[in-house]
């Protein structure tokens, strides 16, 4: 079984073509959720984004509240935009507090889609196909690794890794999570994609205007899915880029 988080695709697109590779199926993780109690499957391979070198509160959450796996061996795939800090160390003590067995855990770089900060922004065109480019051989590659069961740790940690995922991921998770920034520009059209890109359903229509709950997963595929950039978070968005996955990588 495959459980996956994303926002913009580049998850969803792995998780799938590892379900192909590896003929399992892919489910999405949904929030509040967990996995289902079925008889216990002999591989579990989780599939998530990277969120400031750590793990999307969405997906802590749906492994705290999972159970009846016990007897599968445990895998972790994260995309990036370029490194994952100790993401991996995080993934392995969480399974492991749940008396599973972790296995090996892979990186996966796609294209950058974090725009919410100074300096963060999604990828120069050629930087961003050179990332697509590659992704098919290195999927693969994680494939095989699953498929024979390894066991290592195959990831991008960067530069400062501690510093990262011990102190910037704590400090993002507690201050840049709030849903309230997000609003719609005079050019939205109401077509309500933003809604149905939302993995939360936390985006309602009330007429032609989006209206976004308590519920984000900051995952920003309504920010990157609207066809007239008019999804805005405060003043943060500004001149900021899309990008959205397209497997005909059309943009």
């Amino acid at each position: 079984m495959i459980y996956w988080h994303s926002g913009t695709g580049n998850s969803r697109h792995v998780a799938e073509a590892l379900a192909r590779q590896l003929g399992l199926e892919a489910v999405m993780i949904t929030p509040g959720g967990c996995a289902a109690k079925t008889p216990a499957v002999e591989k579990t391979v989780w599939v998530f984004p990277v969120y400031s070198w750590g793990i999307p509160p969405v997906v802590r959450r749906f492994i705290e509240n999972s159970e009846g796996l016990d007897g599968s061996e445990h895998y972790m795939v994260c995309t990036c935009g370029d490194d994952i800090g100790l993401t991996h160390e995080q993934w392995r003590r969480m399974v492991r507090r749940k008396g599973w067995l972790a296995r090996g855990t892979w990186s996966v770089q796609m294209p950058n889609n974090y725009v919410l900060l100074p300096g963060f922004d999604v990828d120069a065109a050629a930087v961003r196909d050179a990332k697509l480019s590659a992704c098919g051989d290195r999927i693969k590659a994680v494939a095989r690794g699953i498929r024979c069961g390894a066991n290592v740790d195959d990831v991008v940690r960067g530069s400062l890794p501690w510093l990262k995922s011990k102190v910037l991921y704590p400090l993002f998770v507690r201050m840049q999570m709030s849903p309230k920034p997000f609003h719609a520009t005079d050019s939205c059209i109401g077509c309500g994609k933003c809604a149905a890109a939302c993995p939360a359903r936390n985006i309602v229509m009330d007429g032609s205007r989006p209206v976004w709950g308590r519920d984000c997963t900051m995952c920003l595929g309504c920010y990157h899915i609207c066809p007239k950039h008019a999804v805005g978070y405060g003043s943060r968005t500004k001149s900021k880029g899309q990008y959205f996955y397209c497997s005909d990588n059309s943009y």
